[in-house]
């Protein structure tokens, strides 16, 4: 075994070297370094080293510039969200209903300073099988106006549900089902973290919900968009299977405001803009076409 040590003296009274074992100093080291490094397919939860304010100067067109592990949301190919066009989607017709296995679960409700999301901590919320993979569940959160449009509509909120591989040597370890929604009757789902959402206005927090049921979250999975892309926050990591249900959900006025308010950002909204196709393949799921 190595050790690092002083070099010794003749000299009389002088104290004895201290030894440090090799392994002890590289892992203090490696310690240090893995807890300063956010893994990248991982969101950014820290609100203050990113915004949505256009004009600012941490704001999307400046946050590939912000930190080199962000480089991505400025030079990225595969970005996120997109428009979703008719011209350009591939309608297959023979596709299935995408598989859920969603159950009830604990979960905590969380500001994180840029958006409102709901956590199942202990990732026991279930999973989606896409191509035969399974991605575990571990939280949702919502935009406002909505991120991803369809032939350059822009809804009046998005939700995504984010998943991670079960399996960690799958490539594509990222997936993430999104629902728009339009201003119409409230929202049931939401109505049951709405009061949470109120009290948790302007600070960064969480509190426990109890058991939550993301079946109630209304991506059917019958009809659905799905293309390659990447986070919509930093790192903005590619590679991300995305899944927007076509049909679109409702939500009040008044439940948009509510989640708008919560987040202390000072920004309007907190939706990336669209990013460039960049000819990517584009597939519209419908059995029914």
């Amino acid at each position: 075994m190595g050790f690092v040590a002083s070099k010794r003296s003749s000299m009389k009274g002088q104290k004895q070297p201290v030894f440090i074992p090799l392994f002890l100093i590289f892992s203090v080291l490696f310690l240090c370094f893995s807890a300063s490094v956010a893994s990248n397919d991982e969101e950014v939860e820290d609100e203050r080293e990113f915004d949505y304010n256009e004009k600012g100067e941490k704001g999307p067109h400046h946050w590939g510039d912000l930190k080199k592990e962000w480089a991505a949301c400025k030079t990225g190919a595969m970005q996120s969200p997109i428009d979703l066009t008719n011209d350009r989607v591939k309608i297959i017709a023979k596709s299935v209903n995408l598989e859920k296995n969603y159950k009830p679960a604990e979960s905590i409700i969380k500001n994180r300073g840029h958006d409102i999301s709901l956590q199942w901590p202990d990732h026991k919320a279930g999973s989606i099988t896409i191509d035969g993979i399974e991605y575990v569940l571990l939280q949702v959160h919502w935009h406002s106006p909505s991120e991803h449009t369809i032939n350059g509509k822009r809804y009046a909120l998005e939700a995504h549900m984010v998943h991670k591989a079960a399996d960690p040597n799958v490539k594509s370890g990222l997936a993430v089902s999104a629902l728009l929604y339009e201003h119409g009757s409230p929202n049931d789902f939401l109505s049951q973290l709405i009061s949470n959402i109120t009290d948790m206005t302007d600070e960064v927090q969480e509190r426990s919900m109890g058991v939550t049921d993301p079946n109630l979250i209304e991506i059917d999975g019958v009809e659905y968009y799905r293309y390659i892309g990447s986070l919509t926050v930093p790192p903005c990591t590619e590679g991300v299977i995305w899944i927007i249900n076509k049909k679109i959900a409702t939500v009040s006025k008044e439940q948009v405001h509510a989640i708008r308010e919560a987040v202390h950002d000072y920004a309007e909204q907190n939706a990336r803009p669209v990013q460039t196709h960049n000819e990517r393949e584009m597939e519209l799921h419908s059995p029914h076409s």
